[in-house]
């Protein structure tokens, strides 16, 4: 784990290098297609080398939610140690590593009719209305979820309306840890950067990132069907900010300066995340010296 920027990706080529892994990513932009220089996924001839479960699994108009990822990474995982692999999970998107090593509650099953009707009645008074509705059947869920994030309003809704519980009843419920599901130890370990260093790093990689063309992947992504700016993919930092100067509302500096901006706020809310995370071990160094630490602790928790 790590906070954007921190070198994770690099780690893992190193562990790659070292040991036969299977390398599982655990980013939640990462997981579309066509969303590739603002994500920093690795090229097409670099995954071919280094293959990655949960890279390109879905459409930018598509859904992914944390009960996705657990199960796409139940089944890497699974396949993996069936091939004699160790399994590594490497990214950023917190909520992820903690459903993946926490489980998750048994949620109802989607209502196609539910949703239909929902986004009906968003359409005709918008979604921050039903996050108002939302609120007064489950208050909890309305706190956590953004009145603007209409894919959360919409299924926080939908399972009150098909059940008559609130969500967040529901997500009371104890999910299966990996360690049961699995019936595996996990080690878990993280990037360890200085907070200056890392406000530096965002600048330059978002810069490379301008350099490299992301205005313009950006642009083909608005003009694919089905794409608009409340989806979950183009609320990821740098395309919602790159989104609304395409859209006339910002100049390119002034975009930038807010992609920066919320980068480093992410990787904040990134390090809170990691400083509660209970034994979790500071990985520290260079990139050689972070992978050789990684695997010894790997050997040391296997002969424990």
């Amino acid at each position: 784990m790590g906070p954007t920027a921190a070198g994770k990706t690099d780690v893992a080529f190193a562990l790659a290098a070292r040991a036969d892994v299977a390398l599982i990513s655990v980013d939640s932009a990462m997981v579309y297609r066509g969303m590739d220089i603002g994500t920093a996924k690795p090229d097409a001839a670099t995954l071919a080398r280094h293959p990655h479960a949960l890279i390109d699994v879905r459409d930018p108009a598509e859904p992914f939610s944390a009960a996705d990822f657990v199960a796409g990474a139940d089944a890497a995982v699974t396949a993996a140690l069936g091939r004699g692999q160790l399994p590594v999970l490497v990214g950023g998107t917190m909520l992820y590593f903690k459903a993946f090593r926490d489980g998750l509650s048994a949620l109802p099953s989607a209502s196609a009719e539910t949703r239909a009707t929902l986004a009906e009645r968003a359409a005709l008074v918008g979604w921050p209305a039903l996050h108002a509705e939302l609120a007064k059947v489950d208050a909890t869920a309305a706190q956590r979820i953004h009145p603007n994030d209409p894919q959360r309003i919409q299924r926080a809704l939908e399972v009150f309306e098909t059940t008559g519980r609130p969500l967040s009843e529901w997500q009371r419920q104890a999910g299966v840890p990996a360690r049961e599901r699995l019936g595996l130890e996990l080690v878990e370990a993280a990037i360890d950067v200085p907070r200056e260093h890392l406000a530096q790093r965002i600048e330059e990689r978002f810069d490379a990132m301008l350099g490299r063309g992301f205005v313009d992947e950006v642009r083909r992504l608005r003009a694919l069907p089905g794409v608009h700016a409340a989806q979950p993919s183009m609320r990821a930092v740098g395309y919602r900010q790159l989104w609304r100067h395409l859209a006339g509302e910002w100049a390119l500096p002034a975009a930038r300066a807010a992609a920066i901006g919320a980068t480093r706020q992410l990787a904040k809310r990134q390090r809170t995340w990691l400083n509660s995370w209970a034994g979790l071990v500071a990985l520290e160094g260079s990139t050689a010296a972070m992978a050789e630490r990684a695997l010894d602790l790997v050997e040391s928790r296997a002969a424990g």
